[in-house]
């Protein structure tokens, strides 16, 4: 093995370690000033009819969107060497996933990201979400509910010739390139997406438009980092073309549901060598820190604990389905919600809507429950 290029790869890491830790400091930070959250979202459209959340999660697709085929009609990544490209459209996990992930994240007050926003803030109890999510992460990754995973709702997919992704479909329709596909369908959404959130005058407000803008723009530079700076093509050891500092060996943007499950795997067996530092943990940790430091700066910190036991057992249940529910689905709000979507990944739309859908029937749950105590 190569001496310099061994050196050289270590650079890299490095280099995209801290980027992508620094990106997520910025989405921590923004997150946090600007409540950006899609539980939150949903329940403002549940509980009062107020759609600016959503459309800050809107505008924050689109521009996602629109950043990462803009980077692909580039050069600068490929679209077919993602985490979301595959011939395999596994709807039916995405589906069941989805549901389980956005009914348990409304148990749990928040999705993956909420909670690390949450964590830097002073709570607890999101701590404890943390550690219970990552541990039924873990075990449907590669434990008992890995098992059950594999064995039934991974089995039911629909396989084609080429990614399974609408630009791939729209290029075979109308016989042109999917970048080309890609590039169209990313503006026409994007930008209908971004148009629908500032057709609202109350919505033109600088925390909304930072949530939106900022986010999007977030996911897209995270994209850049991982599919182009950190794109080896021919790695040292291998000498086949790598994506370092990655834990699916490809292209990788935001997601907190496998990467927190990674993360108490690098934290309890940190001795172990081959435990190294990835994008994903290097982002949990710094979507906390991005979060901690606007608290501690703005002086909003403060602890937060459980109520009572009702409340701890609905965290638990809610963080156990968010862990189980998002590894099934490949994803969370923020993995399949803007990383993936941003993609446009069929599986994704099929993970998003699951996900919203579980959303509204764990806010309804949560109404009849209090109704029932009145």
């Amino acid at each position: 093995m190569d001496i310099a290029g061994t050196h050289t790869l270590s650079t890299l890491t490095a280099q995209v370690l801290w980027a992508g830790f620094f990106l997520a400091m910025i989405f921590g930070a923004i997150a946090q000033r600007t409540h950006f959250c899609t539980m939150g979202a949903v329940s403002d459209i549940v509980n009062m009819g107020d759609w600016t959340r959503m459309r800050m999660w809107g505008m924050a697709i689109g521009v996602a969107m629109i950043g990462f085929f803009g980077l692909a009609a580039a050069g600068q990544i490929d679209p077919a060497k993602t985490l979301y490209a595959s011939s395999r459209f596994i709807w039916l996990s995405a589906l069941v996933g989805g549901g389980m992930f956005g009914f348990g994240m409304v148990l749990s007050s928040g999705c993956g990201s909420k909670t690390l926003v949450r964590i830097g803030g002073g709570s607890l109890k999101s701590l404890v979400v943390f550690a219970v999510m990552g541990i039924a992460a873990f075990a449907t990754l590669k434990g008992i509910t890995a098992v059950l995973r594999v064995a039934s709702v991974d089995r039911v997919a629909m396989e084609f010739t080429s990614n399974a992704a609408l630009p791939n479909w729209l290029a075979g329709t109308l016989s042109v390139a999917p970048a080309v596909a890609g590039l169209g369908l990313a503006l026409l959404i994007g930008l209908g997406l971004i148009a629908w959130a500032l057709s609202s005058p109350d919505f033109r407000r600088f925390d909304n438009l930072l949530a939106g803008l900022g986010i999007g723009a977030v996911i897209a530079a995270t994209w850049w980092v991982s599919g182009h700076l950190g794109y080896v093509a021919e790695h040292p050891e291998t000498l086949q073309e790598a994506f370092v500092a990655t834990n699916s060996g490809r292209a990788e943007a935001m997601s907190f549901v496998s990467p927190v499950a990674y993360t108490l795997d690098w934290f309890m067996f940190f001795s172990d060598k081959s435990k190294v530092l990835t994008l994903g943990i290097v982002s949990v940790f710094g979507m906390v820190a991005g979060s901690a430091v606007y608290s501690l700066v703005s002086r909003s910190f403060r602890w937060e604990g459980f109520r009572d036991a009702q409340d701890t057992a609905s965290h638990l249940v809610g963080a156990t389905l968010m862990g189980v529910g998002g590894v099934t689905a490949m994803g969370c709000t923020v993995g399949q919600g803007l990383s993936g979507i941003s993609t446009l990944s069929a599986t994704s739309f099929v993970a998003l809507a699951a996900i919203l859908a579980g959303a509204v029937a764990g806010l309804k749950f949560q109404i009849w429950r209090l109704e029932r105590t009145l």
